[in-house]
């Protein structure tokens, strides 16, 4: 049986949501070990001068908890 447990991360680009999501699981997985998957729970762009300057994702991370 395994035990999970689930943290949120906010992670932006200036690139895309895309790029945003793959540098917060990139960035995540440096400290957590044993990342199944993540949950993609908002997104939302930072605008300046009206022009989309930064896509951010906040995120939900599932990891396997050691024995």
């Amino acid at each position: 049986m395994s035990i999970a447990r689930v943290t949120e991360i906010s992670a932006t680009s200036p690139n895309s949501f895309d790029d945003a999501t793959k540098q917060g699981i990139e960035r995540a997985s440096k400290s957590l070990r044993g990342i199944k998957s993540a949950w993609v729970k908002d997104q939302n762009v930072m605008i300046d001068g009206g022009k989309v300057t930064e896509f951010k994702v906040n995120l939900a991370v599932t990891f396997i908890l050691d024995d």
